[in-house]
């Protein structure tokens, strides 16, 4: 572990991971010359009829390996001038997803694992752990909707809505609330590697007196093939895609002490500040970036799909997001072989071990992108 990381000491421990993260937050707003400053979160986003949605400011781009996105944060900075890195900020995660609505659904639905190691355990070993269910808005469109709340990891199998209530309260709609209430079907998952840090960016004439705070991410992820992660003929392996993602999204926003809000003003900035960061990124990879319209959750789905896997077998397998939490499975055998178990911890390791797809290390993911 390199000394010029130190978030990575925190990844079991998220309380103090945020807070030490905030620390380098200010101290970064401070190098920059800006004293009297506070940090605020982003807004919830008034509709013309008055209606509060939760609202995700974030764009990404999709290449075939994570390699093309080597000297990422050093090319950014040399074609944004006013974009600054938040030292000491890179932090690593490794965690899987399940989707759990189909192609149909109006809104995407999702469970999500941080994957940690037991101490002194082989580190070709996850273990997941902090199981989060999320909706949000379909596609890759423009500041899309988003919940999100922890389950409780003595419960992780109760109903999310009252969660939900309680973290949104009135700012959750009610096509959402109806639709977190609908049955949830695991119909495949994915692995990913992601490596994350935070910026800086200031604009005069676009963003007034405020600090836009960024949070980045490059992500390199293997889709499963089957929704159990079983071997599927179709793709030679129980790995069906593999390829990397570059995402930015608003985290919040720094502001001289005493300003006064303002809705329209503040995502002025946050809408400037996206399109900042993904202006010079059509000449640095428009030969490599994939056009894809699919948030990654629904690339799970249309790969799948494409690969023949159908409704039927989805229904009849019946898996539950929780089983991979577990190392045996009590009530799945083999299908050549009844009288062993599955283990889906172990299929679920491969997605990030399997030796010919395996995806990179976090540090190596870090150095890769300085």
């Amino acid at each position: 572990m390199t000394a010029s990381r130190p978030l990575f000491k925190h990844i079991r421990n998220h309380t103090a991971l945020f807070s030490e993260l905030s620390q380098y937050r200010n101290a970064a707003v401070e190098t920059l010359g800006f004293s009297g400053f506070e940090f605020h979160k982003t807004p919830k986003f008034v509709t013309e009829d008055g209606s509060r949605l939760t609202i995700e400011p974030e764009r990404s781009i999709v290449l075939p390996k994570v390699k093309a996105l080597a000297g990422l944060k050093n090319k950014l900075t040399q074609a944004i001038s006013t974009l600054h890195m938040v030292e000491h900020s890179e932090i690593g995660y490794r965690y899987p997803t399940a989707a759990l609505a189909g192609l149909d659904a109006p809104f995407i639905k999702r469970m999500r694992s941080e994957y940690f190691h037991k101490v002194d355990e082989d580190r070709s070993i996850c273990r997941p752990v902090n199981l989060s269910y999320g909706i949000k808005s379909r596609g890759k469109a423009d500041n899309r909707q988003e919940y999100e709340v922890w389950m409780p990891e003595e419960a992780p199998d109760q109903n999310p809505l009252p969660l939900l209530i309680n973290a949104y309260g009135e700012d959750l709609p009610d096509d959402v609330r109806h639709f977190v209430e609908q049955p949830s079907k695991v119909h495949g998952w994915m692995g990913v590697k992601r490596a994350a840090f935070e910026a800086l960016y200031t604009n005069k004439q676009h963003c007034g007196d405020l600090i836009i705070c960024i949070a980045m991410s490059v992500d390199a992820y293997n889709i499963g093939a089957k929704p159990d992660l079983a071997y599927s003929p179709e793709a030679e392996s129980s790995i069906a895609v593999s390829n990397a993602e570059f995402e930015w999204e608003i985290e919040g926003y720094y502001a001289p002490r005493g300003w006064a809000f303002d809705h329209d003003g503040v995502w002025a900035a946050i809408n400037h500040t996206l399109e900042a960061i993904s202006e010079p990124l059509d000449d640095l990879y428009g030969n490599e970036i994939i056009p894809i319209a699919e948030s990654k959750t629904e690339r799970i789905l249309s790969t799948l799909q494409s690969l023949g896997v159908t409704q039927q077998e989805v229904d009849e397998l019946n898996l539950q997001p929780w089983e991979f939490m577990l190392t045996e499975s009590e009530h799945r055998v083999k299908a050549h072989d009844p009288s062993r178990s599955v283990n889906l911890l172990g299929r679920l390791n491969r997605l990030f071990y399997q030796p010919e797809q395996q995806l990179p290390s976090l540090n190596w993911m870090h150095d890769l992108i300085l």
